[in-house]
């Protein structure tokens, strides 16, 4: 499952070479909008861990994306840019340590009572910063200025430039891809994807089901928080609307659009999902009915997404 066809990889690098070079070609706009992509490309691989690899279909992904979004705007000072080195890990790991949580009560359910739960917790987190003054309320918080990435009195990179910003979420989105593959290839991945494939047949191997599910949950938590974090860095901006389930739904269908149980297949579906988005809204106000009618026609007649694509 985890080897890479040579064609594949051919395409998958020549790819990433073109993300390199699209800044010295695209305008500041459309450098803006792939670096957007690239993030949610982060977000869709984080779920594709949990749907794709290890059967657990969560409703409620983006609690962790808001999370580690509302953690950097909390960390920062007022008034200062804020560190890089402290604000990127300390958001990672109150999203990793919020799914573990929440990861401990709801992978003790299944199937359609485990989506309903996920659903449950996210509204709960969702109402948690609507309904208070920790996250501004329905208003939201802004961020007075992207972090800095600075050691001592050097400055490495400058995110308040969109290319720079831009290469730093392509270096992330190719460590995630990187982190992924190593982790998939792992005993914990090979014992994910038994999970996946027959979960009563690996309990009774001796396999602690319990504690993988609870594993991948926690990294796919975190590596949602990742996705956040950028975010929020890249728009200076948080509202609840970025925890409602609307963006759980539009990250699953991301993953779905792209290919399930492939990591490159989230990344394909996140260039797909927002460049479709941005052509029907040129097109109609209307444009979420042809972005439903595409995926519904896709799921129809390409059921393994766009990935099955270059398979076929």
């Amino acid at each position: 499952m985890l080897r890479t066809p040579r064609l594949l990889s051919s395409i998958l690098l020549a790819a990433l070479a073109g993300l390199a070079l699209f800044p010295l070609f695209g305008s500041p706009f459309y450098v803006e909008l792939v670096a957007k992509i690239m993030i949610l490309a982060i977000f869709a691989m984080s779920l594709d861990l949990l749907v794709g690899f290890t059967g657990l279909v969560s409703f409620g992904h983006a609690a962790y994306f808001g999370i580690a979004a509302y953690a950097v705007v909390l960390l920062a000072p007022e008034y200062e840019r804020a560190s890089l080195w402290l604000t990127l890990p300390a958001s990672v790991l109150v999203a990793a340590a919020s799914a573990f949580v929440i990861g401990f009560f709801v992978l003790r359910t299944k199937g359609i009572y485990f989506i309903m739960v996920t659903l449950a917790f996210a509204q709960m987190v969702y109402f948690v910063f609507h309904d208070t003054d920790l996250g501004g309320g329905s208003d939201g918080v802004y961020l007075s200025g992207k972090p800095e990435a600075k050691i001592g009195d050097l400055v490495l990179f400058d995110l308040e430039s969109g290319v720079q910003f831009y290469y730093f979420v392509l270096v992330l989105l190719v460590l995630v891809y990187l982190f992924l593959r190593r982790v998939l290839g792992s005993p914990l991945g090979r014992a994910l994807m038994g999970i996946k494939a027959n979960e009563h047949r690996m309990l009774s191997l001796g396999f602690p089901v319990f504690r993988y599910k609870l594993a991948s949950f926690t990294i796919a938590g975190a590596l949602g928080g990742l996705a956040g974090y950028l975010s929020a860095v890249q728009f200076g901006f948080v509202n609840p609307e970025i925890l409602s389930w609307h963006q759980s739904g539009n990250v699953l269908l991301t993953v779905i659009l792209g290919g399930m149980g492939t990591l490159y297949g989230p990344i394909v579906g996140a260039f797909a999902f927002v460049l479709l988005q941005e052509f029907f809204a040129d097109l109609t106000k209307h444009w979420q009915l042809l972005m439903g009618a595409v995926i519904v026609l896709l799921v129809l007649f390409f059921p393994g997404g766009l990935a099955s694509l270059g398979e076929r």
